[in-house]
């Protein structure tokens, strides 16, 4: 049963990063029209660094792919840790209505990461 349920929750999880990491490329989901102005700001600047979100695109949807895979979710979840950091402190500072859900994706990876931990362990041993 809870293979089960973290393979649901990982396919969900690799789905959204794909999606996210889709957009990135071909801009096919609207900009909110209430988007604070200090998420505005954001975002333009990060529009500013030409390489910065095709490379953030191409590491949400490389590592969406590897972690709905089980035997590559171990990296997925490595490669997508960074983003969900970015992701939490975006939330924080600059829009917190999307905290709670950064915050659940936030402890999905962890719990992939911590289920396996044992792969893990070679690289700092």
């Amino acid at each position: 049963m809870r293979n089960r349920i973290i393979f649901i929750l990982s396919l969900l999880f690799g789905l959204m990063f794909i999606n996210a990491g889709l957009n990135k490329f071909l801009n096919y989901m609207p900009i909110p029209d209430d988007l604070p102005e200090k998420m505005i700001k954001v975002m333009t600047a990060f529009m500013e660094i030409n390489w910065l979100m095709p490379l953030v695109g191409f590491v949400e949807i490389l590592g969406g792919i590897l972690f709905i895979i089980p035997k590559t979710r171990a990296l997925g979840a490595i490669m997508i840790f960074p983003l969900m950091i970015g992701i939490l402190l975006t939330n924080i500072f600059s829009t917190p209505t999307g905290l709670p859900i950064a915050i659940i994706l936030l402890l999905i990876n962890l719990w992939v990461m911590y289920e396996n931990r044992d792969k893990y362990l070679s690289l700092v041993e």
